[in-house]
């Protein structure tokens, strides 16, 4: 595999974990404990630290609220001497504490100290980026490709791999045929998946039907106006594609929050990152990528929370 374009990436933890509480008031719930595929037992955010550095990430940025940065890093930073004296007899434990190490050095923090939206805690991290590609992955899912399914990364041609191939990095590769532009990883949804996604319109490319231009970016539309706007050609009646939860963003998506921060341009009181991809896109054109392959576990609220823990244990 060809060098990888994309070095940097983005974890956001900033949130208040409302829906959690008051769970979420004792643990932050990025850091509620995830029984992996393994047997073992780590912080839910870990997962991403494991996944991208698999992509080949070498940097990573997480937005965390005041205080919080030292609350993960002491999670990085694994147990005192005695205890890892007491997993000696725990090899693969062990290993994890040493990884984690080493996860420490490769991390860093951006502070969101007002509660101002999504796009607001992104923008914090400008300076990480600076002026690169970034890919943003949302703190409280997880995602992993399916196994038992061949995929080809997008930016590798069009012959079909036996290797499954993590979305991660199915989305990094993007960047080797994206031109610069921004892409988002979008997935299938039904009319009332609608209210919780930015769902977007647009053409897929000839040479690869799962990249598609987009034409247009709604958060979270109404039925009525995703069945008049938002269609993808090829997608059956009443489905449409909305955000999975992933984006590799070009360096420009900066200067779009900057202005609208500046001009306080907000959607139901807040500074929305898809309002600034919609910018971003009328301005250079967007592209999105169709994860087939890959599936999304969602922590952000109690019930999908008990849900996702048994099927990321346990699904294939």
């Amino acid at each position: 595999m060809s060098k990888n374009l994309v070095r940097k990436a983005v974890i956001p933890i900033a949130g208040l974990g409302t829906r959690h509480f008051p769970a979420s008031h004792a643990v932050k719930k990025e850091l509620f404990p995830v029984v992996g595929p393994d047997g073992i037992a780590r912080a839910l955010f870990h997962y991403h630290l494991l996944e991208l550095d698999t992509a080949g990430i070498q940097e990573i940025c997480i937005i965390v609220q005041p205080g919080e940065d030292e609350m993960v890093g002491h999670y990085l930073r694994g147990p005192g001497k005695d205890y890892l004296k007491r997993l000696e007899k725990y090899p693969a434990l062990l290993r994890e504490a040493e990884q984690m190490e080493k996860f420490s050095d490769r991390v860093s923090f951006a502070v969101q100290h007002e509660q101002e939206g999504y796009g607001h805690a992104v923008y914090q991290t400008k300076k990480f980026a600076n002026g690169e590609m970034i890919l943003l992955a949302l703190g409280d899912h997880l995602f992993r490709a399916t196994p038992g399914t061949a995929g080809v990364s997008p930016g590798e041609g069009d012959s079909t791999s036996a290797e499954i191939i993590s979305p991660y990095r199915e989305l990094t590769d993007t960047a080797k045929v994206s031109n610069g532009k921004s892409v988002s990883a979008v997935n299938r949804i039904s009319s009332n998946e609608l209210k919780g996604y930015g769902t977007i319109a647009g053409k897929r490319r000839a040479e690869n039907l799962r990249l598609i231009d987009v034409s247009l970016i709604i958060e979270k539309p109404a039925v009525a106006i995703a069945r008049e706007q938002l269609r993808v050609n090829d997608l059956p009646n009443e489905t449409w594609l909305g955000w999975f939860g992933m984006h590799l963003l070009a360096p420009s998506i900066y200067d779009v929050l900057e202005e609208m921060i500046h001009n306080n341009v907000r959607d139901n009181g807040e500074f929305q990152l898809t309002r600034a991809q919609e910018i971003q896109r009328q301005r250079e054109g967007y592209l999105a990528l169709e994860m087939i392959n890959a599936q999304r576990f969602d922590f952000g609220v109690p019930d999908d929370f008990v849900r996702s823990l048994q099927e990321f244990r346990f699904s294939p």
